[in-house]
């Protein structure tokens, strides 16, 4: 079909598209034309442009933001999105837009927020029912999995297979008519100009809207509801599902040739969200051979600020690291680890091949020091902070501390404090204490 400009493109290859009815949106921002875009998403078209193009892709609970003013495709599912470059950008443009408007019956205030516990529980489907993918993204989604995993977020395999036939049912069910009850009246008066103005495929899609009846309509939203609580129980103890946003990047002429099949392939992780009231936010998740890959992460309705949480900690790289001193829960440095924005994950001990020493600093400290022989396992604790908290943190650290790598007990490897050799002269060695509040209980310093 003659289009004014053609089809957009991708902002990274020309050849792949762009990702969906909202892609304009998205390679604007993507090529830094502007700084957020507005974009809807019925089936996944403000997240899939999103992460085709390696951009952030906000689309928020249904009716927080109204839709006044969009041509509908589906009424009760149309969502209005946010893309923007920047995770936080995206979010507040879509909390100023947030509220219920009364030109939009379908808008709603905001519910309470959704508060992640400490550790948050997220699940990402099984492999079988993350289905055949683009050669490296499988492996892209588990690298991003195991990211998430760093940040102290608890990790379980999930069955969806509901999940994915509601998506089918978006389609492949009644619902479409609500695609030929927005438009279908306009493309019957204005057939003679499918294959020039009107995209033949689109207009096939909504033209077959008009074929289900009342009665099979009536039958899918007796099915889709079976579906929503089968995946709910499913997802039960779960704060949130973690997925790639979608299955694959193919080229322009790949469409072509096959545009309703490959359009169901990409919808396969998005076409449930809107249909069974789900909150969902795609973001960035790196590079596959060169072209953006992204991952989504999806949770009920008004978990939106919660999937935001969710996503900042995929997005902020975080460094573990070994404390055994001063820097203790409870010892007088260690507002230092809480004010760089570190948390305690767990209690630790190194491997069995160091040696502590009191040092005589001001407040008193240990000196870790790793030794060829003669070592013990010491006890400390593992801490997480972000990265650029980490460097700030660093880069106050006084003399004799020094930074180094700590063999844990696991055999992993982490920062961690060491001491220079010439400050370990002459000062006691306190291994036998276990620990440094072993030797302060056995001295009956406090450490304060």
């Amino acid at each position: 079909p003659e289009r004014p400009y053609g089809a957009v493109r991708n902002a990274w290859d020309p050849a792949r598209i762009s990702g969906g009815s909202s892609a304009g949106s998205a390679v604007a921002v993507a090529l830094g034309i502007v700084d957020a875009a507005l974009g809807t998403d019925t089936a996944g078209s403000g997240r899939v442009p999103a992460a085709l193009n390696g951009v952030v892709g906000v689309k928020p609970t249904k009716g927080l933001v109204p839709i006044t003013g969009v041509v509908p495709a589906c009424y009760s599912l149309d969502c209005v999105t946010v893309f923007a470059r920047d995770l936080a950008l995206g979010r507040l443009v879509a909390e100023l837009m947030s509220g219920p408007d009364a030109a939009d019956p379908l808008s709603r205030d905001p519910r309470a927020d959704v508060v992640l516990p400490p550790r948050p529980r997220v699940a990402v489907p099984t492999g079988e029912h993350l289905g055949e993918m683009a050669p490296g993204w499988r492996e892209a989604f588990t690298a991003a999995t195991a990211s998430l995993r760093a940040t102290g977020v608890e990790i379980v395999e999930v069955d969806i297979a509901p999940l994915l036939d509601a998506a089918r049912m978006l389609y492949g069910g009644a619902f479409v008519a609500e695609r030929y009850a927005a438009v279908g009246a306009h493309i019957e008066s204005h057939r003679d100009r499918i294959g020039s103005d009107l995209d033949p495929t689109v207009a096939a899609i909504i033209l077959a809207g008009a074929a289900p009846s009342a009665a099979q309509w009536a039958s899918d939203t007796a099915t889709l509801a079976r579906l929503g609580a089968a995946g709910r129980a499913l997802l039960a103890g779960c704060d949130a599902l973690l997925t790639p946003t979608t299955t694959c990047h193919p080229t322009l002429d790949e469409v072509a040739a096959d545009p309703i099949g490959v359009n169901s392939r990409l919808g396969r992780f998005t076409n449930f969200a809107n249909l069974l009231d789900l909150a969902s936010l795609a973001v960035p998740a790196g590079f596959v051979d060169g072209l953006p890959f992204g991952v989504m992460f999806t949770g009920p309705a008004f978990s939106d600020r919660a999937l935001a949480d969710l996503a900042r900690r995929l997005l902020t790289p975080s460094i573990d690291f070994f404390v055994a001193g001063a820097h203790l829960s409870g010892q007088p440095l260690n507002k230092e680890l809480v004010q760089a924005g570190g948390s305690m994950v767990r209690p630790e001990r190194t491997a069995a091949v160091y040696r502590l020493r009191a040092l005589a600093t001001t407040p008193p400290k240990p000196g870790l020091v790793r030794v060829p022989q003669g070592g013990a396992s010491i006890e400390g604790e593992v801490w997480r902070l972000p990265a650029a908290g980490f460097g700030t943190f660093v880069a106050a650290v006084p003399a004799p501390m020094v930074i180094g790598t700590v063999e844990l007990s696991g055999g992993e490897a982490v920062p961690g404090f060491l001491a220079e050799p010439w400050a370990l002269e002459g000062a006691d060695d306190i291994t036998s204490f276990g620990g440094w509040r072993g030797y302060l209980a056995h001295t009956g310093q406090r450490g304060q």
